[in-house]
């Protein structure tokens, strides 16, 4: 019985990082029609997190589940200050100087990280099917992703800083995801990221967005695209730890490519298609690894 209630828990937490990396893929179509009708990059980080802080206090406080305390709240408020906060603008700053292909490319090696995190700080130890998996995933996310592009020194040094920054996120999130609830830790992560973003948003100059197709995408990007893409990861990541919820993150660029095909006309290639297999068989692998208590 315990067996069992294992594995379902693990099949439950599995899907729920892929439900994650799916609401996160979302992120590249709502974030154009934003910017498109007048928000700049940094007011609209603001208004996502402070809506989605918003949303997901008041959830704490109508749920009365407990709120983090000591260590774990101040890891959480740097999870969200810092490595969020951190995590998004060098990414936004590298895709200045760096072609975006590039600048995704290098952002999602933060799989292999954390695999490398883990077992240099963890000594954990990865199974043949966690290696052939996360091969799987990286080059599946290589070849959805698409060309690469060029991009300056500067652009590839920021690309990597964003890998790294969100390599240790995911990792440090793992581990306070022992002691702490998903829901509380979401609302003091967001809430933290949008009290750094408010004060810079005030520094650069708050630009909202017109019209109705404006903020219903900045609505939607903090409802979907944080307030559930976070609950999930960080439930999931409960359940199968910081290395296997990194693979399956891979479903991200996959589900921002097939959003890009169907919202703003853009083409598939047989190329992308393959990478999307590779990414759905690395899902499949772990999920039987698991499963079958292999993993």
């Amino acid at each position: 019985m315990e067996a069992a209630a294992g594995a379902r828990a693990r099949a439950l937490g599995m899907l729920a990082v892929c439900g994650s990396g799916a609401c996160y893929g979302l992120i590249g179509v709502l974030a154009r029609a934003a910017t498109t009708s007048g928000a700049s990059t940094v007011t609209l980080l603001f208004l996502r997190f402070a809506l989605a802080g918003g949303v997901l206090c008041g959830a704490v406080v109508l749920t009365r589940e407990p709120w983090p305390r000591g260590r774990a709240l101040l890891t959480l408020m740097l999870l969200g200050g810092v490595g969020y906060v951190g995590e998004s603008l060098a990414y936004f700053r590298a895709l200045e100087h760096a072609a975006p292909g590039l600048v995704a490319l290098l952002l999602y090696l933060f799989p292999a990280l954390v695999a490398g995190l883990a077992v240099v700080v963890d000594r954990e130890r990865l199974s043949r099917t966690r290696v052939l998996a996360l091969c799987a995933a990286l080059l599946g996310s290589a070849l959805t992703i698409g060309p690469a592009g060029g991009g300056s020194a500067r652009g590839v040094v920021l690309g990597l800083v964003s890998a790294f920054i969100y390599a240790g996120y995911v990792f440090i999130s793992g581990r306070v995801m022992k002691q702490v609830n998903p829901l509380p830790a979401a609302a003091v992560i967001t809430s933290s990221a949008a009290c750094v973003y408010g004060v810079l948003a005030l520094g650069e100059g708050v630009q909202l967005p017109a019209g109705v197709a404006g903020w219903s995408s900045v609505v939607t990007m903090a409802l979907v695209s944080t307030v559930a893409a976070l609950v999930l990861l960080l439930a999931g990541m409960r359940q199968v730890g910081a290395v296997v919820a990194s693979m399956l993150s891979t479903m991200e660029p996959l589900v921002a490519v097939l959003t890009g095909a169907l919202f703003l006309g853009e083409r598939l290639s047989a190329t992308q298609l393959l990478g999307g297999a590779l990414i759905l068989g690395a899902v499949v692998a772990l999920a039987r690894a698991g499963a079958s208590g292999e993993d």
